[in-house]
């Protein structure tokens, strides 16, 4: 491979270094498909007509591409501020159970065969801004580790809900799939039949994934925050007596 070859995944490695140092994720894809469209003689025309012959090859891009979009505008103009005033409508949520409600409401879709986008299309820009909420609201700066905690956790759920129950759907990908297996080896079975096998171990699935989650968000609670009890008195110490304001 010549130094020409070697070149064009500089790309590659943009990627990586934004990731890295967590800078905007759209704005380190971009750079980086211009810059390797740069260095590889593409250019800025080729790289755009490229993406017009993809976009129109596969119409399903424009999903993704609306999705990023949304995401941008949502981001710029306050989701993270009105994912707090939602939380603070609630009393005492916690970021487990903001994750064990989103677990089964996208069993539910995934069991129609709904997709909300995955991770990087609702996830990260719409369940995890909540869940931070949960962590800011109770007056706690919210700690890296435990970030990077919910952060996992979010994309487990998703993935153990959308695996386990998008069987469920008749004629879904998944149901099909299984049933050729099956025919191959001469077992002949329903879809239907498939998908009332695959419930109760959706239904076991998920809700041990809405436990173990619950379980370790109160355990990282506890162990950056301190217990909830603690941080209730402190809290309440710290409000100012009404008495001696009116006094």
């Amino acid at each position: 491979m010549g130094f020409s070859e070697i070149i064009t995944l500089v790309g590659v490695l943009i990627v990586i270094v934004g990731f890295a140092l967590k800078l905007d994720a759209i704005l380190i894809v971009m750079l980086a498909a211009i810059v390797t469209s740069l260095v590889s003689g593409l250019g800025i025309v080729g790289m755009l007509e490229l993406m017009g012959r993809t976009f129109v090859a596969n119409r399903a891009m424009a999903i993704f591409i609306m999705m990023m979009l949304v995401i941008g505008v949502l981001e710029r103009n306050g989701l993270r501020e009105s994912a707090t005033k939602l939380i603070k409508k609630f009393k005492n949520p916690t970021a487990g159970a903001v994750l064990g409600l989103y677990g089964i409401i996208r069993s539910i879709f995934a069991a129609f065969n709904v997709n909300f986008g995955g991770v990087a299309g609702f996830v990260r820009p719409v369940v995890l801004p909540i869940m931070e909420s949960t962590v800011e609201t109770k007056g706690h700066e919210m700690n890296e580790e435990h970030l990077e905690s919910l952060k996992g956790m979010g994309g487990g759920m998703e993935n153990i809900a959308w695996f386990f129950c998008q069987c469920l759907f008749i004629g879904g990908i998944g149901g099909l799939l299984v049933q050729g297996t099956l025919n191959q080896v001469g077992i002949q079975v329903e879809l239907l039949d498939l998908a009332l096998i695959s419930l109760p171990v959706a239904v076991f699935a998920v809700l041990t994934a809405i436990i173990v989650y619950y379980i370790r968000d109160r355990r990282m609670m506890s162990k950056y925050y301190g217990t909830p009890e603690e941080s209730t008195d402190d809290s309440v110490a710290s409000q100012p007596d009404e008495k001696d304001g009116g006094e």
